[in-house]
């Protein structure tokens, strides 16, 4: 994968940088069918109809695909047909068809290519694109799909180029280490693929224009500074100023410093180190 710059013919073209695909091995053919369905846009309105996430709205229309991020389909080889764009996600997706005639969507690690073969199941081989417990999988491998209970799906490492890696096992817990830093228990029941997701330069995308950011359904985000007092609490005085207090949403809610993920998470007790940051940098034993 790689990353295409035009010549500077605009003040967009000049900011701006595409992807070049070349990991998608069909571009003229559609998705399929079988496995898209309609997705209905809210315009960050819940079912009252009132806006509850901001500055979201308009867009190129999609289709979803329906991708297989439990893959409990063992036993039963799956050639890969092939690899796919997929404008609900950063990383490409992968067309897949069983032995039997079913076909599936799957995330699209890097060095997946059409004609291989991958399988679900305990006692496959670890090559890239095979699905496996933790408990089958050989320690520091990368993987990616981490499912977080047993039989729920893959919840973890599901973005371009992120992959987590098998850092130890003992007893009926995996030692693995996130993208973020962040080193983490799961059970070695729960279920991984192997390989790091593709597309790893999409972090290196400019958009390079207002017009770029509408098609992906957001709209403009304008500064409360730039608003009058009863707008918005940091609005209003004269001439250009800070606002005169912390930042702030609209309803006065405090925007910074705060925590976000919730303290009473069941989850929480199984992480041996929190992200990077000077806080959370010495390592934490698990409760018992």
């Amino acid at each position: 994968m790689g990353i295409k710059i035009y010549k500077p013919t605009s003040p967009g073209r000049r900011k701006s940088s595409v992807n070049d695909f070349d990991e998608i091995t069909d571009k003229r053919k559609g998705p399929e069918k079988s496995l898209c369905e309609r997705l209905v846009r809210r315009g960050g309105r819940n079912h009252h109809g009132r806006i509850t996430c901001r500055h979201r709205g308009g867009g190129a229309r999609k289709m979803y695909r329906r991708i297989d991020f439990r893959r409990r389909k063992d036993d039963c080889g799956a050639s890969v047909v092939g690899v796919e764009y997929d404008p609900n996600r950063s990383c490409h997706i992968a067309l897949v068809e069983y032995t039997d005639g079913e076909k599936r969507y799957i995330l699209a690690p890097v060095g997946l290519k059409p004609g291989e073969v991958v399988e679900s199941g305990e006692r496959v081989e670890p090559k890239i694109g095979n699905c496996m417990p933790l408990s089958s999988i050989p320690v520091g491998m990368d993987v990616h799909n981490v499912e977080m209970n047993a039989g729920q799906g893959g919840k973890m490492a599901r973005s371009a180029g992120a992959a987590c890696r098998l850092l130890a096992r003992e007893g009926n817990w995996a030692t693995l280490v996130m993208p973020s830093g962040e080193m983490r228990q799961v059970r070695v029941e729960c279920r991984a693929t192997i390989g790091q997701l593709g597309n790893i330069e999409h972090q290196n995308l400019r958009w390079g224009k207002a017009g770029r950011t509408r098609h992906r359904g957001r709209r403009p985000h304008v500064r409360g500074t730039c608003m009058n007092p009863h707008d918005h609490p940091l609005g209003g005085g004269e001439g250009r100023n800070c606002g005169g207090r912390h930042p702030c949403s609209p309803k006065g809610k405090l925007a910074k410093g705060g925590h976000t993920r919730s303290p009473n998470k069941p989850s929480n007790r199984r992480i041996l180190r929190r992200r990077r940051s000077k806080r959370y940098g010495q390592l934490v034993l698990p409760r018992t």
